[in-house]
């Protein structure tokens, strides 16, 4: 029985970040369309993402993009350089290092208005 590690989960995770960037710009290509129904319409539906909950999703967002380049890169090697596969648990392990040292102050800076109640 597959008892899929690193390998699957990077699979898994890439496939979800890239949706994930996928849907934010369907949303933002929508969004800005919306110029073309005048300042009123726009400036309403822009208003929306004032919303605490949009600064959290401002996040995922940032986290989806992080970890999607970062596999990206680890892929691209494993891809141009078929010997890096012996080394893609580790590879998958620098990316996950390098995602938590960019996503832990990106998260605290981003999030630091709403902690602060502003």
């Amino acid at each position: 029985m597959y008892r899929g590690k690193e390998g699957m989960w990077s699979w898994i995770f890439h496939r979800v970040t890239g949706v994930g960037v996928l849907l934010f710009l369907l949303i933002h290509i929508i969004d800005t369309m919306l110029v073309h129904w005048g300042p009123t319409v726009y400036n309403r539906v822009v208003a929306i993402y004032r919303h605490p909950v949009f600064r959290v999703g401002e996040v995922a967002l940032v986290a989806a993009v992080l970890f999607h380049a970062l596999n990206g890169i680890r892929i691209t090697l494993i891809d141009f350089w078929p010997v890096t596969t012996r080394y893609h648990r580790q590879m998958f392990y620098i990316v996950i290092a390098l995602f938590l040292l960019g996503m832990i102050p990106a998260t605290y800076l981003m999030l630091r208005p709403l902690l602060a109640g502003t």
